[in-house]
């Protein structure tokens, strides 16, 4: 990502101690930016290591009793507090097991018949209701190339915005991005059958480009990348209208959820003007709130196809 020269000004979007490290998360004691390597997690968010220090300075006899006997915990958290994108290798390893699984003989159908999307399992006049489906949807797809570039993407994106944002916060980020691509498959696209990632990438895609412009940072080439990622299924819908003239049916024969990629989109861009609005310690109340809100309201937009199919 280029920046302005704002950005490159703004000390506060860089690590306090590594000023060439963009980093979003902030020491939950001075408030300062810090990055993966200084900081050091505590009961909550995160410490500087200034403030851990005269943390431990004030320690009781006791305390350092307690710290010198349990040392090796302590530095077990150290290693679970390094740049390494966690969350995003678990994601992917998850992904591409559910993928080896698929492959088994015999059991490759059941797999995607237990969690693919369909908005069926949604509707209570259906008779079956399978919830998990709105998240699982995440783990299963059509064929190598399309685990393969979708695993590729979250590699791309998530090993820059979880050191960014933080384990926990881009996994929550990933996962309402699921959640949001399902909705809009439910509520645009009814009792079609939908596999894979895209909702969950394309959120990333939209927290990236609304933390980007909140930080000053130059968000163009981002803005470009989703721009041509999302219109691409109407590019070969198009091409493939010119002999039949038949733009929507072409749409449908592509194969790929525009419906998935604009749920995720729209979902990834609001959990990132909640991150973004939402960065000071005091406020990380407020954060929690607007997440849930967030994931309830998603929920009860299932309500419409529910009341309308």
């Amino acid at each position: 990502m280029s920046t302005t020269e704002e950005f490159r000004r703004n000390s506060d979007n860089f690590c306090y101690r590594h000023p060439d490290r963009q980093s979003f998360v902030l020491c939950q004691r001075c408030m300062r930016t810090v990055c993966s390597e200084c900081r050091t997690p505590a009961a909550v968010g995160v410490i500087c290591p200034e403030c851990m220090a005269r943390q431990q300075s004030a320690q009781t006899p006791a305390q350092k009793k307690a710290e010198r006997r349990w040392g090796s915990r302590s530095r077990s958290m150290t290693v679970v507090a390094s740049g390494r994108p966690r969350a995003t290798l678990a994601i992917v390893a998850v992904t591409g097991l559910v993928y080896i699984i698929g492959l088994i003989p015999g059991v490759g159908g059941l797999v995607s018949n237990l969690l693919a999307f369909n908005s069926i399992f949604v509707l209570p006049q259906a008779g079956v209701l399978q919830p998990w489906r709105l998240f699982t949807v995440a783990v299963v797809h059509s064929g190598f190339f399309h685990v393969g570039l979708n695993m590729l993407a979250l590699w791309f994106i998530g090993r820059s915005l979880e050191p960014m944002l933080g384990r926990a916060r881009f996994l929550v980020l990933y996962l309402l991005g699921a959640l949001g691509g399902s909705v809009a498959v439910a509520l645009l696209a009814p009792g079609v059958w939908t596999v894979g990632a895209s909702g969950a990438i394309f959120a990333l895609f939209g927290a990236l480009l609304v933390i980007g412009r909140h930080i000053g940072a130059d968000i163009r080439v981002i803005g470009i990348l989703i721009g041509i990622n999302f219109a691409w299924p109407f590019v070969l819908a198009a091409i493939n209208a010119i002999g039949s003239g038949d733009f929507i049916g072409s749409l449908t024969a592509v194969g790929i959820s525009w419906q998935a990629h604009l749920g995720g989109l729209i979902t990834g861009a609001l959990v990132g003007l909640i991150y973004a609005r939402t960065r000071s310690a005091s406020r990380r109340g407020a954060q929690t709130g607007l997440l849930v809100g967030l994931g309830v309201a998603l929920v009860a937009l299932l309500a419409i196809p529910a009341v309308l199919f």
